[in-house]
């Protein structure tokens, strides 16, 4: 893993996390076509209003191919919110996820938050692994419908 760098977000990575984002959504989870869209107004949204100082993404790449991203952003003056976590799947059980989720709430720290939070589904069973693993509490579980299927939806949060 130390030959892939963790490198900032790039407005013209925006693409390519919208169109991995609806492809293994799609493959691995069956959300239909109102998910990259939603990914897209987040994307855009950073890129045209974010602040540097306390919102940050990162890409993860080797050689070249982008593998994975991680985002900071602003929920309020005191707490920050993951966002955008991905990793595709060749890129997947080899601690990259341990990485980026280390990278980012070190920079939500050191930016002054005093919590982080997330919102994911349960379906999502290495990540919330990797949440728990990590000391973040599960706040709140329930069943939705959302892109097209049921899902159970999960709020977490942990205090830096």
């Amino acid at each position: 893993m130390d030959e892939i760098a963790l490198r900032p977000f790039r407005a013209d990575d925006a693409d390519w996390l919208v169109e991995q984002h609806g492809k293994l959504y799609a493959r691995d989870e069956g959300f239909d076509d109102s998910f990259a869209p939603l990914v897209a107004r987040i994307l855009d949204d950073f890129v045209t209003d974010h602040d540097p100082a306390r919102e940050r993404g990162w890409i993860a790449e080797h050689a070249g191919k982008r593998l994975g991203s991680i985002f900071c952003v602003a929920l309020s003056e005191q707490t920050a919110k993951l966002r955008l976590f991905l990793l595709v799947p060749e890129a997947r059980g080899q601690g990259l996820g341990k990485r980026l989720l280390t990278t980012c709430m070190s920079f939500a720290r050191d930016a002054g938050y005093r919590e982080m939070a997330l919102w994911t589904h349960e379906s999502h069973a290495a990540a919330c692994g990797l949440y728990r693993a990590f000391g973040w509490q599960l706040l709140d579980s329930k069943p939705v419908h959302s892109f097209g299927t049921d899902l159970v939806e999960q709020s977490w949060r942990i205090q830096l």
